[in-house]
């Protein structure tokens, strides 16, 4: 039996995340890899370069064939992966939606947003979701935290903001269960392309590490993962351009993917929608891009 070694984040999120996998090929160890993206807290992720420093190290290792294959968020996985290193796997989606985390409790609403105060703070990292907060909201306030779960809700606690965003898997993953937290609807928060969603990476010719991959495999997960990682590719999405992405497997087996692009100020935004069959994942994935940018401003992308 092939000796399995996982690469993967110290975070416990990342941890779960792998030791999942792991389960699921039956033996492996895992082994913890330092990222430029986790050892930079006190700066948006924009500025240090983008998603791609999550995975910049355990790229390195699984080239260097310390390890065998990586594990991770997808979301957090950029588009073009370096030579020599695919994308073998994604595990079954979890909830896809974020969650609105809510510092002291406030009565239920049916719209969650609205439940939020009048000028209300909240922390959040990511140019995706205060877009479309402030495009609802334009009095929130937005103030930047990063972080993994557990020293965002630890900022929220100590009073940093009012309310946090954070991924439903997450969540889900770690078994964490906040009376405090209201999910958004996938009409209300677009997520993030592939989110909830675990990808595992490998070495292109590495054979028989591939075929164990793909056993583990879940068709209807690729087929979304696809999708929506089309139109981030489409975008040349970075972590400067709020873009969000979310593709459906419809009773009928068609495909229903929703796009959205926006400026980080919530000043514009634009949401389109393709249906399609789903062997044309990637296809319609590409075509909404398509869509979105020729209905942007000029400037969004540049």
């Amino acid at each position: 039996m092939i000796s399995i070694r996982a690469g993967t984040r110290g975070s416990p999120l990342a941890l779960i995340q792998t030791r999942t996998v792991l389960k699921l090929l039956g033996h492996g160890q895992e082994r913890i890899i330092a990222t430029t993206g986790d050892a930079v807290q006190d700066k948006p992720l924009a500025a240090i370069g983008g998603k791609g420093l999550f995975a910049k190290e355990i790229h390195e290792a699984l080239l260097d064939r310390r390890v065998e294959c990586a594990v991770h968020s997808l979301k957090d996985l950029e588009t073009e992966l370096p030579p020599g290193i695919v994308l073998a796997c994604v595990l079954t989606r979890e909830d896809p939606r974020d969650a609105l985390i809510l510092a002291s409790p406030i009565p239920a609403q049916d719209d969650p947003l609205a439940s939020l105060p009048a000028g209300a703070v909240v922390g959040t990292s990511s140019v995706r979701r205060q877009a479309q907060l402030l495009n609802r909201r334009p009095d929130l306030q937005i103030v930047s935290i990063r972080g993994n779960v557990q020293t965002r809700l630890r900022k929220l606690r100590e009073g940093t903001c009012h309310a946090t965003l954070l991924a439903l898997a997450g969540l889900n993953r770690l078994a964490m269960d906040l009376p405090e937290a209201r999910a958004l609807d996938t009409d209300v928060m677009v997520p993030a392309a592939a989110q909830g969603i675990i990808g595992i990476t490998a070495r292109a010719d590495d054979a028989a590490v591939l075929s164990m991959l793909a056993a583990i495999e879940d068709p209807a997960a690729r087929v979304v993962a696809t999708a929506e990682r089309a139109v981030l590719a489409e975008l040349d999405g970075s972590c400067r351009t709020p873009i969000g992405a979310h593709a459906r497997v419809l009773a009928d087996g068609a495909l229903s993917v929703t796009g959205l692009v926006a400026r980080a100020d919530g000043s514009f935004l634009l949401k389109h929608r393709i249906d399609g069959d789903a062997k044309d994942a990637a296809r319609l994935g590409a075509e909404l891009g398509r869509q979105l940018r020729a209905g942007s401003p000029l400037d969004l992308f540049s």
